[in-house]
């Protein structure tokens, strides 16, 4: 596709549900589109309503095939009926744990039901403990059974998703975790970033209501690592304005450190106060040398040659 088509294309941003994944779908052949429609979309489960969050000003290349037009607005109809199915998923998730519970399923959560728009479908979101693989033959024959006009399917989601749709108090005191207020994807979260930002390693500073790394731990980790690389490491020794001592605390974000003094004092140093004790010690010993590279008066460096000019 040459520059000229792609910076005709009017590409929006979607979402199926709240705080969703974003899609990218064509809306080129549709005017008048605006934040906050409601649009008729084909995905690979059939046919969706779903929310236009956006326009997508530079969408880059186009995925193998291009993107998938929006077909139109979902009409009134369209609209309170996808309404009525949803007030309905709670009653179906409701039925799917007691169908569990009945066939003596353990190790299974249903977390969330979602129909379609027009209830045609019905999927059944869970999770297992440990990522257990829990054989669902007999849940499925059993729902299908008493959803005969929808089909019926299961679909495995992590503990994130879960804390996601269920929501509540953060571990930091917030009334609604960061996942089920304004995150819509996850991003890959390590142990080294708390390390990083020097926040304990106690399972219980650093541990979501989910059970995993908490969300948050990305959000100052770039910052905390750029400061860090312009500052020594903890028991690095460092020539200071008072004298030498030995770094005992990192305050990043202040571009800081804390040093114990030779006197067993600690005093708080900026960045540009103090110098690594090794790299200086190593520039004092090579201005003592003699100049290797020029010889007698033609020397124009600093330093002695080696006839003591």
């Amino acid at each position: 596709m040459t520059e000229q088509a792609l910076t005709t294309r009017k590409v929006v941003a979607v979402r199926f549900q709240k705080l969703g994944k974003l899609y990218h779908f064509d809306a080129t052949n549709l005017d008048d589109l605006k934040v906050g429609d409601y649009v008729m979309v084909e995905t690979s489960r059939g046919r969706e309503i779903a929310q236009i969050v956006g326009f997508v000003e530079d969408p880059g290349e186009p995925p193998e095939g291009g993107w998938k037009p929006v077909e139109r607005l979902a009409s009134p109809q369209e609209l309170v009926m996808w309404r009525m199915w949803q007030r309905r998923e709670l009653e179906a998730m409701i039925e799917c744990r007691a169908k569990a519970a009945e066939l003596g399923l353990r190790g299974i959560k249903i977390a969330k039901a979602e129909y379609s728009f027009d209830g045609s479908r019905l999927t059944l979101l869970y999770t297992t403990e440990d990522n257990e693989k829990v054989e669902l033959k007999g849940l499925r024959q059993a729902m299908r059974r008493h959803f005969r006009g929808a089909r019926v399917d299961f679909r495995h989601i992590g503990p994130r998703d879960v804390a996601k749709i269920i929501g509540g108090m953060g571990a930091c005191g917030l009334e609604e975790r960061c996942c089920s207020r304004f995150l819509s994807e996850f991003s890959p979260i390590s142990i080294r970033m708390a390390k990083e930002q020097g926040i304990s390693l106690n399972p219980q500073e650093i541990t979501g209501m989910c059970g995993r790394l908490r969300c948050c731990l990305i959000y100052e980790y770039e910052q905390y690592r750029e400061a860090r690389k312009h500052l020594p490491k903890r028991k690095k020794r460092v020539v200071t304005p008072l004298g030498e001592g030995r770094v005992v605390d990192v305050l990043a974000l202040k571009r800081t450190v804390v040093v114990q003094l030779e006197d067993g004092k600690r005093v708080e140093f900026l960045q540009h106060e103090i110098q690594p004790h090794e790299e200086l010690k190593a520039l004092q010993e090579k201005a003592k040398q003699p100049c290797d590279r020029h010889k007698g008066a033609d020397c124009d460096c600093g330093r002695k040659g080696p006839d003591g000019r």
